[in-house]
């Protein structure tokens, strides 16, 4: 009797692996509507690099996204910490308005490809015109330059989500980094009263409140504040990775409770526990080429993605295998519901991505990967892009 339920189970085994076989997921992945919520793409404009043309540099450009299945993508205006103090002066919103230009150049450029989305409506409509829907999302609140009315200055030039913080803390809000020191005591933690005023002004214009890097303490002020669902443009789960940047299970479930969605990041650090021990020994490794670039004494932080920078080609042999990126897909789809979960990918902000995730054109793998786990087609659109565009019409004015 058990040799007939075990060739009954392989039966359906098999059944199954045939039909999946033959599902092409490639179409569906095409013919759904596929979101992205943080691309750092721009920071190459800004190097010079023309985006209109496949290019043979970083994980994403105009073609490439169109390969890989993209229709909505947020672009990230992302400012170095160097910018922040240039001959003591904060350059970080000119930085920040710089970069903007870049996109409305790019998209001058290529009428045809691409369009500027400032709310739900002009994403549908870029859709329907087979454009790439273009948004802009400011990465760390520095470029407001500690003034509520910049906010507004940034909304009119396109900014549709702002990350509170990067990993500085801003004026006004805590970032996860600083929160989780131990080395130094924090001046405050959480939201000012002037946070407080920011977020819910974030609210009456219809600006995302982004709350990836943020701290413990500001991800509570914050959902005590918001009247709009949140996002977490680019983050992971803390259980599967304890990084400080990382989410977790309470603030998943708070995430969860306002409606809001977790965007999940690419970053083999963030979704590998084991790849910052492999990382480190690389490092040692190449010790001297490292000592070089701090010899340059830069700020820590850009000092640190310099270094980031140069190790990148040696962490080939350390990615993590794609199944640990769903890992974290499927753990927060078990803990809060299909509902809030997305690609929020980091393309052109990482070093080191995932086995078959080389670049955006390698998106549909993680569909096919979905619907091995075993997930509907119903609930892939939903990751796809359907939770993206949920969230970004309840946050339209």
């Amino acid at each position: 009797m058990k040799s007939k339920n075990l060739i009954f189970l392989l039966f359906l085994f098999l059944n199954c692996q045939c039909l999946f076989s033959q599902f092409d997921y490639k179409k569906f992945h095409h013919d759904s509507f596929v979101a992205d919520t943080h691309n750092d793409v721009l920071l190459r404009m800004m190097e010079g690099e023309n985006l209109s043309i496949k290019t043979t540099k970083g994980h994403s450009d105009l073609i490439r996204f169109k390969d890989g299945g993209v229709d909505a993508q947020f672009f990230s205006v992302w400012v170095a910490p160097s910018f922040l103090n240039v001959n003591g002066v904060d350059e970080s919103f000119n930085r920040a308005s710089a970069m903007i230009d870049s996109l409305n150049s790019l998209i001058k450029n290529n009428p045809d490809k691409i369009g500027l989305a400032k709310n739900y409506k002009d994403v549908l409509k870029l859709n329907k015109q087979n454009k790439l829907a273009a948004l802009i999302g400011v990465e760390g609140g520095y470029p407001i330059l500690d003034n509520i009315d910049f906010v507004d200055t940034l909304y009119s030039k396109g900014m549709r989500y702002m990350t509170l913080t990067w990993n500085l803390n801003t004026p006004w809000a805590t970032s996860a980094r600083e929160e989780s020191r131990t080395d130094t005591v924090l001046q405050f933690k959480g939201l000012t009263e002037k946070g407080k005023q920011i977020v819910s002004r974030m609210n009456r214009l219809g600006i995302i409140v982004d709350v990836s890097h943020i701290g413990p303490q500001t991800l509570e002020d914050v959902l005590q504040i918001s009247t709009k669902p949140v996002i977490a443009s680019h983050s992971c789960v803390y259980n599967i990775t304890p990084a400080f940047r990382n989410l977790k299970d309470d603030q998943l479930k708070a995430i969860a409770k306002n409606s809001g969605v977790v965007f999940i990041n690419f970053y083999a650090a963030f979704i590998d526990s084991t790849f910052h021990i492999k990382a480190d020994s690389i490092s040692q490794f190449y010790k001297p080429s490292i000592d070089s670039i701090k010899n340059l004494k830069l700020h820590p932080d850009d000092e640190s993605l310099a270094v980031e920078t140069f190790l990148s080609p040696h962490y080939e042999p350390i990615r993590p295998e794609l199944s640990q990126l769903v890992d974290h897909f499927e753990y927060i789809i078990k803990l809060i519901g299909v509902d809030h979960v997305g690609i929020g990918s980091d393309f052109d902000g990482v070093t080191a991505l995932p086995k078959e995730m080389d670049d955006v054109t390698f998106l549909p793998n993680l569909t096919r990967e979905l619907f091995k786990r075993g997930y509907s087609k119903k609930d892939v659109k939903k990751i796809l892009g359907e939770n993206f565009l949920r969230v970004l019409k309840a946050n339209s004015p």
